[in-house]
């Protein structure tokens, strides 16, 4: 019987990264490096989740997906046989490089649509998304080879609260100053288009994939909104079949049924009960398919995403 799962986060190194967190979420991090991602669910080559707690503990989300598939996922179909979505929190100390994920139908890659919730955001926090209004191919790849894009893409203020769903094709990137819940498909395919002219970690440029990147460009997303602020829940992303994203705000004492088969919880503030399990702030719950019916409940007033395959 399988029952609410809890994982092991990995942590990420990533030059544009910090140290939040370590400073608001407790994590330990494995050195005093800039860390810009902690995978909180994955089924990835080379990065795989483990299980937390209960009977389970110590085994993986592969051994899950090898012998508990259908009672884990119902309905919903993996993705190569692997657990079809990854769960990051992105630390973005500094701008992420300029960048886009393959469509549907590349020749080259995996798809990747995903969504990004806004949990902290300092003063200037901003992201990059999409084309100006009047930038077409020809006109992108000119300011690309005279190095100066700021006129291209829309730079868009953020603060804590916002949200903004980026199909496959969208030309984006995450500025600096923010701490963001990200959901995504499965896939670690990344086009860099332009990488600010920074040094990686090891004190080279980092690869741009420039030709990658034009072929996978959307030229015709231009000035893409934010997600509606409004609504309880409030919808964060609806990925037509590969997820849906949800924030909803329950009151101290509110309680939830979760009747929608596999359901992915993530506490963005406040604090949550599920049967003997407390879920606080940054924590990532995994509810199977199979425990349809499941009841959550609010201690103090909480915010949390709910991710639905």
């Amino acid at each position: 019987m399988l029952y609410p799962f809890l994982f092991h986060p990995l942590p990420q190194e990533r030059v544009w990264g910090g140290r939040r967190l370590k400073k608001i979420y407790g994590r330990e991090l494995p050195n005093n490096g800039p860390y810009g991602e902690s995978w909180e669910i994955c089924d990835r080559p080379g990065a795989v989740s483990i299980v937390a707690n209960g009977p389970l503990a110590g085994r993986d989300m592969r051994w899950l997906m090898e012998n508990h598939v259908s009672e884990l996922l119902g309905m919903d179909p993996p993705s190569n046989g692997r657990f079809p979505l990854l769960f990051k929190i992105l630390d973005a100390a500094e701008t992420l490089s300029l960048q886009v994920h393959p469509p549907i139908g590349a020749t080259d890659g995996e798809p990747k649509s995903e969504a990004w919730y806004v949990a902290h955001a300092s003063a200037d926090a901003h992201l990059f998304a999409g084309l100006c209004h009047g930038i077409t191919r020809d006109n992108f790849e000119n300011k690309l080879k005279e190095g100066e894009l700021s006129d291209c893409v829309p730079r868009l203020p953020l603060c804590a609260g916002d949200a903004m769903f980026l199909p496959s094709g969208r030309l984006h990137a995450l500025g600096g100053g923010t701490l963001v819940f990200e959901i995504q498909q499965n896939s670690d395919t990344t086009y860099r288009v332009y990488d600010w002219n920074r040094m990686g970690l090891d004190g080279k440029p980092r690869t741009l994939h420039i030709k990658s990147a034009l072929e996978a460009i959307d030229f015709d997303d231009i000035e893409p909104a934010l997600s509606s602020t409004t609504g309880n829940p409030r919808i964060i992303a609806d990925a037509i079949g590969s997820f849906s994203v949800e924030l909803h705000t329950l009151a101290a004492g509110d309680t939830k049924v979760l009747q929608c088969g596999m359901t992915i919880i993530a506490v963005v503030s406040g604090e949550l009960r599920l049967d003997e399990i407390t879920l606080t702030a940054g924590t990532h719950c995994l509810v199977p398919a199979c425990l349809s019916g499941t009841e959550i409940e609010a201690t103090k007033k909480t915010s949390l995403l709910l991710t639905l395959p």
